[in-house]
Parts: structure tokens; C-alpha cells; sequence
């Protein structure tokens, strides 16, 4: 067994190993380890913390999210003001400020340093000793808004500076942005949950750097490039501005892969030509570029103007809006379901690229800016990528205009379409026979927690349906060993493996097998309530709107799912075909009553992860006490157990005034009656 001593030297030597993961990572763009390896890492590291509470270390990387959920921002005066840029909006204006400074310094001609004006946030780091002590936003340029928790949730950012010898102050200044994979990912994430969706990434990565909750600004992947300094001690600042960032870059602080240093204002034309040229291809919004002075002494001799610069300028790229025709308005189905309006506009050439489809995201979005077919409208690349229709031009529609209706049957399989009242997703109810489900419904359905097919990852997957040979889940149990070895990366052994995992999946559970047909609303705590109250799956698939809404906990939204899947005959075939293809499950004895226990009438919820119990165990033992558990915080819940890592549950749980309880707490209930299983 280790020694104190040797779990202190390991998790030093875990801590330097994953924060040099994160700098080849985020900063020299060079990772040296896969995604799976570097989540070991951080998987020991948290076990280690865990187990031994005293290596705690508020600068580890597992507390990156951490600290109580604020009511406000505290205010931050800066040291040293962060001042805006002039803006240049034509050759003209970048001739005339270049003319303007090589004439302050009566020199023939000056080297800029460039880079793309990232269309994001700008903020200010502060670092002691080479410690993150305070981050805030730029405010009016005099005070700010004190930050510090949420940007310590962003990954890219150093907790520690690198380096043994780090500046004894360093106000590192940058701008926080997101990618459009990270923007279009949490849209997709809004509209699934019915929340609004953001209009751009700029307006996304601002909201999400304000979060009271720290761990929703964790889950919305912000990025940080650094660009500049204010205040600093104990540090020789280079001589020129482009060196400064490669010291930043020593020190961990990522920047922009873009950055150049130009000769002269043919120098700043060609670099603007270029960076203009390849804007859509980047992963992330510019909406112009900036030119700096590369000698910091020359930025001194030409100092400042009113609140701006003569050493730098904003070249702003040209607006982005155009007006065009909506002359149809389909709908597309996504991996889980949802239906998504598309206009198709008359093509029009907006942004840098022509552009003939819009989403429209949503029903409700429809009706707020009453796009109707026929429509001419005012279409803007938001955020200069994602092309949005801004408004309609009333006095141009014409008398045939037609208003956009949701389909009542899916447009991909022609199953019924289900939108819950007050609710802006409407989604397809074939979640078993949908070719737009069929990816993430037969991963979920081979899921650990779920059928538990062990090997089945989400690239075998894609190669079983591109290939024709998997359809619906019940296809699964059809596979032989010779098709699968046929497969890519797939020889005869892993083939066997993976029939075999297949086979021994047959044998299950009842609520394992209602979790795992992927059911709207229906997650493990509902589907074992469902599993519980009518003990086999026959009188489920027959029973009413009524009676389903009698078993506990299930309302009439989700009895409404429910219903509604059962009703889909397609569904129910593909359920035919699985059962007899041999999956089976023990009936469950109806109208079991539970003794008695410490729990007994508590609603119970468990986030985060326990040091001594998974998850699971903590659930069945939380039943056992006679606890109805369930998978979300609502006004219904009457305690909140609460391990590492707690997510925005914790957040709601505090919103409601909940009973919260950590491990230690939840083990001395459970107690009260017995062992803890």
C-alpha cells in the first residue's frame, strides 16, 4: 500500500504532467497524448485528492471549477487602463495612419506587428508571482467585472505560469472567444432543452463568461488569446511587441497562431488581404484585424489620443448583410430527434460566400420574427459565420405569403411528431427507426448503463449503418462474426468479442431495457419506476395516458412520451424483433412494498463523483432506505447528495433551498439501518 508520502509525490508529479498536457494542448498546439490518456490523468489525480484530502491544492487542475456560486461581480479597478482602438474602415484610413506615425517619429518606414481582431471579450489577468490571482473583464476600460472563478474554468488558461522565475506581477490582457464548433454545439444543446438559443458566438462566449454558476461556464468551452500587457513587476519587458508575446507564450499564455510582423503599410494591405481571404476557413470570428507598432519605445514616443492609441489601429472588415427571398421553408431531423425549419432563400452573395440556407431553429423563432414563405428579408452572417435571417421587410410581402406549419408526421420516417405544450423543440417520436436518430439511438441503446454492449463505439457504429448491415437496435442481434471482421480496424478475434458482447447483452433487466429504448424524458430513475409499477413490459405498452401518469414521479409530459412512443407501430415492431431475437428480462413482482427506512419519503438526487460508492451504488442504496431517487433537481426533491465535481444540480438544488449532504453525511443516513450497499 502507497505511503503518504508517495501519493503527496504523486499527485505533484500528475499535476506538472497534465498542466504540460494543457500547454502542448492549448499554447504550442502539439498535444503528445490522446483525449483518453490525458482523462486517466485526470481521473487518478481527482482519486488521489480524494482519498487524501490533505494533498488538497487550490491550484490543482481539478479544482478548476470550484468556489460558491456568486450573486454579483464585484467591481475591479484597473491598474492600467484598457483603452479601445480606433477603427479603420478603408485602404485610405490604414495609408493616412501609417503616414500619421512614421511622421511622429520621422522615420521612412515602421514594421507592424498583426494579428486577426478576435470578435470576443476582452479581459485582464492578473498574476502574483506567477499565480492567477484575479480575472476581469474590461467594463468601461476603467473598471471592470471581477471574473476570477469563471475563467479559471477555462482550460487554455495557466492557473500557474510556467517557468522558474515568473514575473512578480503580470496583468496579462486577451480577448475570450468561441469556436463555432463549441457555439454550434451548445445552440444544438439550447435548442434540445428548449432554452434560447444565442445569436452569435461573441454574444455566446459573453453570457458565458457572466454565469453565476462557474460550471455552466465550464461546460460552454471558452477559449482565451492573449494579446498584450498592462501593469507589470519584476519582469524586463522586451523590446518589441511581438517578442512580448513570445514570452507570453514561454510563460503558457496562449496566442493567436495568426500573429505576423509586417513591413510597412503594404505590408499591413497584404496581411489584411490575406487574413480576409481565409476568414471562414478559421475556427473562430474575426471582424477585422489590428495593426501594432512592433518597437514598444516607438509606442511610447507616439503615446495616446483621447482614450486610443496612435500606435495601433482596427481595420474593420465591410458589414455583412445583404436582403433576399424565402422561397420555401423545410424541416430536418437531428440526431436526437429534433425537427429544425430551414429557409431556403434565393442564393445571395453575403459575408464572403453565397448563401441559400438559414436555420431558423425552432417553431418559436418562426412565430417571434414571423418569416412567412414568400417573405423577403434581411440575412446577416452572424457573428460573420452563421448566416441568420435578422428581419422581415413587412411592406414588401406579397398577398400569397405562406405562414410555415410544423409537419405532423417526421419528414425523414413519417413517424408522428411530438411537441410538449410550452415547450420550443418539437421532435420525431420513431427514436427507434428514424434514419436521422439511428447513430445516437444505437449507441444509447448499447450504452453501459443501458444494454451494456461492451465494445460497440460510436465509429463501429457509423461503419454498421454506412455499411447497411444495422438499421434499428433489433439488427444488432443479427450480426455474425464474418460480417463484423469484414469491418475496418476489425479482425476475426474483435469480431467475436463483439457477437459475443452482443449475446450475453440479451440477458438484462426490465428497467434496463426501457432506459435503453431511448424513451423522450425517460431516464434510469423513470424507467425503473415504470419497470416497478407494472412489472412487465406488456401491460406498459397497453396501458393508458392515466394509468401510465399513476406511477410515481411521472407526470403528464412524460406520460405523454411515453404514450406516444408505444403508440408508433414501428417502434413497437422493432420491440417484437428484439424479443425475438432472444432479449429477455425477469419479471418484476408487482406491489412489492419497501420497508421502512431512514429515507423512506425522501426524493433524492446524487451529482458528482463519490469517493467510496459509484453512483449506482449509492442510488440502490439510497432505495434500499426507502428513497424515491431521480435523475433531476426539482421543487419535488428533498435532499441533494453531493460528491466532486458537482454540476449546475448543486446550483438548483441552492436555487430551491434543498437539503444538500455530502458523502460522509449520506453514509451516516444510510447507517441509521444498516450498512451502506
Amino acid at each position: 500500500m502507497a505511503t503518504s508520502r508517495e501519493m503527496a509525490r504523486r499527485a505533484r508529479e500528475l499535476r506538472e504532467l497534465i498542466e504540460n498536457h494543457n500547454y502542448r494542448y492549448y499554447v504550442l498546439d502539439d498535444p503528445q497524448v490522446s483525449d483518453a490518456q490525458f482523462d486517466a490523468l485526470m481521473r487518478e489525480l481527482r482519486q488521489i485528492e480524494s482519498a487524501h484530502p490533505e494533498l488538497a491544492d487550490p491550484d490543482s487542475p481539478t479544482q478548476r471549477v470550484g468556489g460558491q456560486a456568486s450573486r454579483e461581480f464585484r467591481e475591479v479597478v484597473h491598474a492600467v487602463p484598457m483603452l479601445s482602438l480606433d477603427n479603420a474602415f478603408s485602404e485610405q484610413d490604414i495609408l493616412d495612419f501609417d503616414r500619421r506615425a512614421r511622421e511622429r517619429l520621422d522615420v521612412a518606414a515602421i514594421a507592424y506587428s498583426a494579428e486577426p481582431k478576435i470578435d470576443g471579450l476582452a479581459i485582464t489577468l492578473h498574476y502574483q508571482q506567477g499565480r492567477l490571482v484575479q480575472a476581469a473583464t474590461r467594463g468601461d476600460g476603467s473598471r471592470g467585472e471581477d471574473v476570477t472563478v469563471n475563467v479559471r474554468a477555462i482550460r487554455s488558461v495557466p492557473i500557474q505560469l510556467r517557468g522558474r522565475h515568473p514575473p512578480a506581477v503580470l496583468e496579462a490582457r486577451g480577448e475570450v472567444f468561441m469556436t463555432r464548433k463549441s457555439f454550434e454545439a451548445l445552440n444544438r444543446r439550447q435548442s434540445e432543452r428548449g432554452d434560447k438559443t444565442f445569436a452569435n458566438p461573441r454574444n455566446a462566449a459573453a453570457g458565458s463568461l457572466r454565469q453565476l454558476d462557474p460550471t455552466i461556464t465550464a461546460e460552454r468551452s471558452l477559449d482565451l488569446f492573449f494579446y498584450g500587457v498592462g501593469a507589470t513587476e519584476g519582469w524586463r519587458v522586451p523590446p518589441r511587441h511581438s517578442e512580448l508575446l513570445a514570452a507570453l507564450r514561454d510563460f503558457g499564455l496562449r496566442t493567436c497562431p495568426e500573429i505576423d510582423v509586417v513591413d510597412g503599410v503594404e505590408g499591413c494591405l497584404a496581411y489584411y488581404r490575406r487574413i480576409g481571404g481565409r476568414r471562414d476557413k478559421l475556427a473562430y470570428d474575426i471582424d477585422g484585424v489590428v495593426y501594432k507598432v512592433d518597437r514598444l519605445d516607438w509606442q511610447r514616443d507616439l503615446g495616446f489620443v483621447a482614450r486610443a492609441p496612435r500606435w495601433a489601429v482596427a481595420y474593420k472588415f465591410p458589414a455583412q448583410e445583404e436582403t433576399t427571398v424565402v422561397h420555401d421553408v423545410q424541416f430536418y431531423v437531428g440526431r436526437t430527434g429534433a425537427l429544425t425549419p430551414v429557409a431556403h432563400v434565393v442564393p445571395v452573395f453575403v459575408g464572403g460566400v453565397t448563401v441559400s440556407n438559414i436555420t431558423l431553429h425552432n417553431m418559436d423563432e418562426v412565430a417571434r420574427k414571423d418569416v412567412r414563405i414568400g417573405d423577403t428579408v434581411v440575412v446577416r452572417r452572424a457573428g460573420d459565420v452563421i448566416p441568420e435571417i435578422v428581419r422581415v421587410i413587412p411592406e414588401k410581402r406579397p398577398h400569397d405569403a405562406r405562414s410555415v406549419k410544423l409537419p405532423a408526421r417526421c419528414p425523414v420516417c413519417n413517424s408522428h411528431v411530438d411537441r410538449t405544450e410550452g415547450e420550443a423543440v418539437a421532435r420525431c417520436s420513431g427514436g427507434l427507426v428514424c434514419a436521422a436518430q439511428r447513430l445516437g439511438a444505437i449507441r444509447h441503446f448499447a450504452s453501459r448503463r443501458a444494454m451494456d454492449v461492451d465494445g460497440l463505439g460510436e465509429r463501429l457504429v457509423e461503419q454498421l449503418i454506412e455499411s447497411g448491415r444495422v438499421a434499428t437496435p433489433a439488427d444488432l442481434y443479427t450480426l455474425t462474426v464474418a460480417e463484423v471482421a469484414e469491418l475496418e480496424r476489425m479482425g476475426p478475434r474483435s469480431a467475436a468479442n463483439l457477437v459475443a458482447a452482443l449475446a450475453k447483452s440479451k440477458q438484462t433487466t426490465l428497467p434496463r431495457f426501457l432506459y435503453a429504448l431511448g424513451i423522450r424524458d425517460v431516464g434510469e430513475a423513470t424507467a425503473l419506476a415504470l419497470a416497478e409499477h407494472f412489472g412487465d413490459l406488456d401491460p406498459l405498452q397497453a396501458a393508458s395516458f392515466e394509468e401510465v401518469q399513476e406511477v410515481r414521479d411521472v407526470g403528464p409530459v412524460v406520460a405523454g412520451h411515453v404514450r406516444e412512443f408505444f403508440a408508433e407501430e414501428r417502434n413497437r415492431l422493432v420491440i417484437k424483433n428484439l424479443r425475438a431475437a432472444g432479449v429477455t428480462w425477469p419479471v418484476i413482482e408487482r406491489a412489492v412494498t419497501v420497508a421502512e427506512g431512514p429515507l423512506t419519503g425522501q426524493v433524492v438526487v446524487i451529482t458528482g463523483t463519490l469517493a467510496t460508492m459509484s453512483r449506482e451504488q449509492a442510488r440502490e442504496a439510497a432505495r434500499a432506505a426507502g428513497a424515491t431517487v431521480t435523475d433531476s433537481v426539482s421543487k419535488k426533491t428533498t435532499l441533494l447528495v453531493v460528491g466532486a465535481d458537482a454540476g449546475s444540480k448543486l446550483k438548483k438544488a441552492q436555487d430551491l433551498g434543498v437539503r444538500i449532504a455530502d458523502e460522509a453525511e449520506f453514509r451516516q443516513l444510510l447507517d441509521r439501518s444498516g450498512p451502506a450497499r
